[in-house]
């Protein structure tokens, strides 16, 4: 028996995967939405083991997403590789659906001689759609593909179709008219389109469904660019929708081919927390081995969920084969052993803020976020609300367990109460829970718990610390329950209330949303943005254990 690979491969917040092959390296490519910087691109010799690479998008120059609405930004990049370079398409959504029927949906293209950069000037596309791809046919030419978005329709027929045009590299712009070549299947709303070519014949393989529950994953082919394609005969090639399948959500996906020849499809997925459909880590990427009969593309199952239902068809699996076996040691259980999550930020240690945290909107500047002003700390400077679309102090880093813990020790002596800082655990503007320290009339230095739940303000009541010594901060979660504490001392905690729900922090609570739970350290001054915190560490530990625990 093969040894296994458990799935998903990129936990947490990592969706509509993008992935190529180049000289024996895998890419992967995920959207970010409006956390910065944009676009991350993990690599990998053997699908097992990945690491992070720079972000392509992590300049100005490229990307500027001051004042995106949540769930804006960058969605569903593409990267291929063709004549010696890298080619990244990225969409910068600017609007989405809460004030009317448009999405503002600009296309652009960079290329970059490495995956490390440096990354060209972006190029303009379109903004008749989103989710677009780039097709570099075996003829040479090259041809974008996208979904187009009718305003004029409501549903899944906002979605009418994909379309094809022709882009000139020498030009650096798009030519001709677009074509549209498929309309989608009986499942709807086709969107995040790739082309590929194989053995003479076109596939398309495109996201459809929404991306909730019914998400899926559709392929056609055609024996011209332009059609007429035909569905795939079990359409779709994947999806987990009415599945008893731990992996639900499978869809939006790409495929490429190792050196020897296998196929490997990359897909969307996610895990609700037990006894909930709701998704606490987001979208997140896992991994599937296509076979080929006939023409088509089918996935193949490793065993796991197929052992559990007995069911054929095109569903996720839990687990699949890498290409290279023994690339890393096995289990007893015949799986490799979960991918190490926890990691503690000492930031003493550290020369440069770690790539695994995130800012909202915008570059970190080394006037708000700083390991130099204050050696030994995380120095940040105060910023704007925490419900602002434009300047937060926050740098934050994603959920990948069901449970877990996090500390920092803070040094920081608020004089206002408009100055504010501490941890946060949060899905996006509209629904986080802060534990923030501040300053109150006749209190002194209090700690509350601030909660935006579905936009609603509630605080607690203000827990009084004493002035001028360091205050450890603790956040708790054992699946869908969670607590903040407090401590002195850093080893006599105090719990503090409310409960706290996980469940807030999805994409099914409110509405939909397209991100996941992240947890980080916040500083804010909303009088005067000039206050400062000092923060020692933080401390990311995962647990095993996703039941429920109250404090």
């Amino acid at each position: 028996m093969a040894v296994l690979c458990k799935n998903p491969v990129l936990p947490g917040f990592h969706p509509d995967p993008s992935i190529v092959q180049v000289n024996g390296e895998y890419f992967i490519a995920n959207s970010t939405f409006e956390w910065y910087p944009g676009v991350e691109i993990h690599r990998s010799r053997n699908l097992v083991d990945w690491e992070r690479v720079p972000s392509p998008l992590a300049s100005p120059r490229l990307l500027d997403m001051t004042g995106c609405m949540p769930s804006c930004g960058i969605w569903a990049p593409c990267l291929s590789y063709a004549d010696g370079l890298f080619w990244l398409i990225y969409t910068n959504v600017r609007s989405w659906g809460e004030y009317g029927p448009w999405k503002d949906s600009p296309n652009f293209l960079t290329t970059a001689p490495s995956i490390e950069g440096p990354w060209s000037d972006p190029v303009f596309l379109t903004a008749s759609g989103f989710d677009p791809s780039l097709f570099h046919d075996d003829d040479g030419r090259k041809w974008l593909v996208s979904m187009e978005w009718d305003y004029r329709k409501t549903g899944w027929e906002n979605f009418s179709g994909l379309l094809v045009q022709e882009y000139s590299p020498a030009e650096k712009r798009l030519t001709g008219s677009p074509r549209k070549i498929f309309l989608g299947s009986q499942i709807g709303m086709v969107e995040g389109p790739h082309i590929y070519k194989r053995d003479g014949m076109y596939y398309i393989l495109a996201a459809e469904g929404g991306t909730s529950y019914e998400h899926a994953a559709t392929v056609a082919r055609s024996k011209t660019l332009e059609g007429p394609y035909e569905l795939h005969p079990e359409n779709p090639l994947i999806s987990a929708y009415g599945r008893d399948t731990k992996i639900k959500k499978a869809g939006h996906a790409s495929w490429c081919d190792t050196p020897d020849g296998r196929s490997y499809l990359a897909f969307l997925c996610g895990r609700p927390l037990p006894g909930t459909d709701r998704c606490v880590l987001g979208r997140e990427t896992s991994l599937a081995e296509l076979e080929w009969k006939d023409g088509w593309p089918w996935i193949k199952h490793s065993g796991a969920t197929q052992l559990a239902d007995g069911l054929g068809g095109n569903y996720p699996d839990e687990a699949f084969s890498p290409p290279l076996p023994g690339a890393a040691p096995a289990d007893a259980g015949g799986f490799y052993p979960p991918a190490q999550h926890s990691r503690r930020y000492d930031f003493a240690a550290l020369k440069e803020i770690p790539g695994d945290f995130m800012t909202l909107r915008n570059a970190p500047q080394p006037g708000v976020y700083s390991l130099t002003d204050r050696p030994g700390f995380l120095r940040i400077r105060g910023g704007e609300s925490p419900v602002s679309f434009f300047h937060q102090s926050l740098l934050a880093r994603r959920q990948t367990d069901f449970s877990f813990t996090a500390e920092t020790c803070l040094e920081f002596e608020p004089a206002y109460f408009q100055e504010f800082a501490g941890l946060s655990w949060r899905y996006d503007e509209g629904n986080q829970y802060l534990l923030a320290v501040s300053f109150e009339e006749g209190w002194g230095k209090t700690v509350r718990v601030l909660t935006l739940r579905d936009r609603k303000f509630e605080i607690s009541a203000p827990a009084v610390v004493r002035p001028g010594i360091p205050l450890y901060l603790g956040l708790t979660v054992r699946g869908r329950s969670g607590f903040f504490r407090i401590s002195e001392d850093g080893k006599h905690w105090r719990v503090m209330r409310p409960e706290l729900d996980a469940s807030l922090l999805s994409d099914e609570y409110p509405s939909m949303g397209f991100t996941g739970a992240f947890v980080g350290l916040f500083c804010c001054d909303t009088a005067s943005y000039r206050a400062a915190a000092d923060f020692a560490y933080l401390d990311y530990k995962a647990e095993n254990d996703t039941q429920d625990t109250a404090p």
